[in-house]
C-alpha cells in the first residue's frame, strides 16, 4: 500500500511537471495576445482617430524639430542638442506602441510573438528611462546657463555632451536588460491575453503562474531609482534655479531665464504625471481604478508629450522658431 502512494506522488509530481512545461511552451510558442483597452472594444475603431492624428502629429513635428536643430548652425548649443535627443527619443518611444496599437483598433491585429513582446517591452522601458535622463540633463543644462553663465561653455562642452549620451544609453540598458532574465525565467500558463495595447513588463508577468514578487520589487525599484531619482534631481535644480533667477536685477533677463525655463517644467510635468500615476496605478490601485484608465493612461504618456513638445518648444523658443523657418526658406528655394 505504501508503494502505491509512493508512486502515485510520483505520477502526480512528473504530470505536473510536464503540464506546467507544456503550458510554458505553448505561451512561449503560440506568442501573446493584446486585447486593446479591456472594456471600451467597441470604441476602438473612434479611439484610433484621435490616437492616430496624435501619432501624426508627433512624427511630423519632433522631426521638423530635429531637421531644423540640425541643419541651422546657430542652434549648434548644449541646449538645443539635449532637445534634438528629446525628440528623438519620442520619436521611438511613440514609434514603439502606436502602429501596433492602431493595428489592432484597425485590422483586430491583437497577436504578438512571444520574443517580439520581450522585445517590444524593452524598448518602450529603455526609451522612457532615457527620455527621463535628457529631461535631467536639461535641467542640468539650465542650472549651469543660469547660475554659472561664465563657465557654461567651458563646462558643457561637445566631449561632456557625448559623456551624456553614452551614459544616458548605458545606465538605461543596465537598468531594463535584467527584466528581461526575470520575465524569461518564469513558468507560464495557457493564458496567454494582455489586456494592454502594448506589451510592458508587468502584463507579461501577469501571464506567469509563478510567484512574480522579484518582478514587482524590481520594477518598483527600478522605477524609484531611475526615475524616481531624476524627478529628485530636477527638483533640486530647479530650486537652485528660481533662486537665482529672482536675484537677477534685469526684469528682461529674469522674464527671459523664466520663459525658457517654464517650457521645461511644461514638458517635464506633461512627461512624469500620466506615467508615474500608471506605473503606481498599475502596481497598486487594484480596483480603484477603472482597467481602462490604466490602459488611456499608459497611452497617453507615449504619445502626448512627444506630440506637445516640438508645439511647447517651437512656440515658446524664438530661435527655434526663426530657425524652423530659415529652414523652410532654404527648402523652397533650392525646389525652386
Amino acid at each position: 500500500m505504501t508503494q502505491v502512494r509512493a508512486l502515485q506522488k510520483i505520477m502526480a509530481f512528473l504530470s505536473a511537471n510536464s503540464i506546467a512545461a507544456m503550458n510554458n511552451s505553448d505561451t512561449r510558442t503560440a506568442g501573446c495576445l493584446l486585447t486593446g483597452i479591456p472594456g471600451l472594444e467597441h470604441l476602438h475603431i473612434w479611439l484610433s482617430i484621435p490616437f492616430c492624428t496624435m501619432y501624426i502629429a508627433a512624427l511630423v513635428g519632433n522631426v521638423i524639430l530635429i531637421c531644423t536643430i540640425v541643419s541651422q548652425p546657430s542652434l549648434h548649443e548644449p541646449m538645443y542638442m539635449f532637445l534634438s535627443m528629446l525628440a528623438s527619443a519620442d520619436v521611438l518611444l511613440s514609434t514603439s506602441t502606436m502602429p501596433k496599437t492602431l493595428a489592432n483598433f484597425w485590422l483586430g491585429s491583437s497577436h504578438i510573438s512571444f520574443d517580439g513582446c520581450l522585445t517590444q517591452m524593452f524598448f518602450i522601458h529603455f526609451l522612457f528611462v532615457a527620455d527621463s535622463a535628457v529631461l535631467l540633463s536639461m535641467a542640468f543644462d539650465r542650472y549651469v546657463a543660469i547660475c554659472s553663465p561664465l563657465k557654461y561653455a567651458t563646462i558643457l562642452t561637445r566631449k561632456v555632451i557625448g559623456k551624456i549620451v553614452i551614459a544616458t544609453l548605458t545606465r538605461s540598458f543596465i537598468i531594463i536588460f535584467p527584466s528581461i532574465f526575470l520575465l524569461e525565467r518564469l513558468h507560464y500558463c495557457r493564458i496567454n491575453i494582455i489586456a494592454h495595447t502594448f506589451c510592458e513588463h508587468m502584463g507579461i508577468a501577469h501571464l506567469s503562474c509563478s510567484d512574480i514578487s522579484t518582478n514587482v520589487w524590481y520594477g518598483l525599484a527600478a522605477a524609484l531609482l531611475s526615475t524616481g531619482l531624476d524627478i529628485i534631481l530636477i527638483a533640486v535644480s530647479y530650486v537652485h534655479i528660481l533662486r537665482a533667477v529672482f536675484h537677477l536685477s534685469s526684469q528682461a533677463a529674469r522674464s527671459k531665464a523664466l520663459s525658457t525655463c517654464g517650457s521645461h517644467v511644461c514638458v517635464i510635468l506633461l512627461f512624469y504625471i500620466p506615467a508615474l500615476f500608471s506605473v503606481f496605478a498599475y502596481r497598486f490601485g487594484g480596483k480603484r481604478f477603472p482597467r481602462y484608465v490604466h490602459i488611456l493612461l499608459a497611452n497617453l504618456y507615449v504619445v502626448i508629450p512627444p506630440m506637445l513638445n516640438p508645439i511647447i518648444y517651437g512656440v515658446r523658443t524664438k530661435q527655434i522658431l526663426e530657425g524652423s523657418r530659415h529652414m523652410f526658406s532654404d527648402l523652397i528655394k533650392e525646389f525652386k
